[in-house]
């Protein structure tokens, strides 16, 4: 990946919908030179942006579990994990012998979850599962561990080229909606015209309803990507016993790192579980002795490197690729 493959999804990062034109503007290339990039980053398996339902308003619980098994039969029950519909990341850890897994389960229909069924595995010996009590976002809490990072000249660009402030009204996904969430769940890039063409809506009534969705936070824009593809092959979860009454403001610090990909405050022994991703062991490292040891709160941290990754948001990777189906 060159410079302008990195300046395209950094500013994906911060505007997953930005028009290529301001895209090409911070690249210093031309508007097709953004556009035939970012089709070669898609089809090479390195960027996949989609629209996905917001957090609120859906009863579903979010649990992290950690499964330990056989060294030997880790790599098919992972296989089984990751092709369920339930399951947003999986991944092998721990010489081989543990499966970190991110999954929903309804409090309504409790049977048929991965957390009813994985006591009834043979192949399990072992699991604790985590609930999910809150996730620390904000507007910079994403990973974005670049070099070089974006100036803030050329941030400003995409920050200008968004609407003025508008009050969010609150929004609600419906049946209606349905076409829609099928085209943006698959490439929330998606533009007006090929939307309304897919939908059967005027292009009038995709731009409105896209803006109320995203503006009312019915929907979000999630920018996956294959960090190895950019030179980032050490991703880690920590898992941090922290301060009860320092927890928010620990998770909000940590959430605004730029190696971080997920903090959440959860359920267990461990009060706090973070997700990171560095270029080499050497980096996890540095970030664990200066980023997490200088934080007072943290009394306990137990670093689990993930050994490869299944399932990453919902999108299936194979050697290092996302393959969404």
């Amino acid at each position: 990946m060159d410079q302008i493959d990195r300046r395209i999804v950094q500013c994906l990062l911060l505007d997953a919908r930005a028009p290529f034109r301001r895209i090409a503007e911070v690249a210093e290339v031309s508007e097709q030179t953004v556009a035939r990039r970012y089709r070669a980053l898609v089809a090479d398996g390195a960027v996949r942006v989609r629209a996905l339902p917001g957090r609120g308003g859906s009863r579903e619980q979010t649990w992290f579990v950690r499964v330990q098994c056989r060294p030997d039969a880790a790599d098919a029950l992972a296989e089984a994990l990751a092709a369920r519909e339930d399951t947003s990341y999986v991944s092998v850890t721990s010489g081989g012998s543990e499966i970190v897994c991110q999954t929903r389960s309804d409090p309504a229909h409790p049977h048929g979850s991965v957390l009813h069924r994985l006591p009834r595995t043979a192949r399990v010996l072992g699991f604790h599962a985590y609930a999910v009590l809150h996730v620390h976002l904000g507007a910079e809490a994403k990973w974005r561990a670049f070099d070089e990072p974006l100036t803030p000249a050329a941030r400003a660009v995409l920050h200008d080229a968004r609407t003025s402030p508008r009050d969010a009204r609150a929004a609600a996904l419906g049946e209606a909606d349905a076409p829609l969430l099928v085209e943006l769940a698959r490439d929330g890039r998606t533009g007006v015209v090929d939307l309304a063409r897919a939908t059967g809506w005027s292009k009038a009534r995709v731009s409105a309803r896209l803006e109320e969705l995203l503006d009312g936070q019915a929907l979000r824009l999630a920018v996956d990507l294959a960090y190895a593809r950019f030179g980032f092959h050490t991703t880690a979860y920590l898992w941090l016993t922290v301060n009860p009454g320092r927890l928010r403001e620990t998770g909000d610090t940590l959430s605004r790192h730029p190696e971080t990909t997920f903090a959440a405050a959860v359920t267990g022994s461990a009060s706090l579980l973070v997700t990171v991703t560095c270029r080499t062991m050497d980096d996890l490292y540095t970030y664990v002795t200066d980023r997490i040891g200088v934080l007072p709160a943290v009394t306990l941290v137990d670093v689990v490197p993930v050994l490869h990754r299944l399932k990453q948001a919902g999108t299936r990777l194979h050697q290092g690729r996302l393959t969404p189906t």
